[in-house]
């Protein structure tokens, strides 16, 4: 369960990330009070995964998972370039995701 909650926590993140981008520097209301909703609800999930994981791996695997999936909605909502690098850079995050998850 603990891996499902952090998961959930990784969307969540990646969801406020992105809702920064529409808060327009949080002078749009609407999107800005989903963004702050989205902080608490992604850090209180971060924290009852890490009840029953190490923390250091749960932090490691929200942020990698938050930073990956922030990459591909930003590429696709915003436009962003897809380059060789970042998709070099996507690899190794999913590669150390993957390394702690058997660790």
């Amino acid at each position: 369960m603990a891996w499902v909650l952090l998961f959930v926590a990784g969307l969540v993140e990646v969801g406020w990330v992105i809702g920064m981008k529409y808060s327009q520097g949080f002078t749009r209301p609407i999107p800005s009070i989903l963004t702050v909703i989205g902080i608490f609800a992604s850090v209180l999930l971060l924290e009852r995964a890490a009840r029953d994981l190490p923390v250091a791996t749960a932090y490691a695997v929200w942020g990698g998972f938050g930073a990956l999936g922030t990459a591909v909605m930003a590429m696709i909502l915003l436009g962003e370039p897809l380059g060789l690098q970042r998709l070099a850079g996507i690899a190794l995050i999913v590669g150390g995701i993957v390394t702690l998850k058997m660790a």
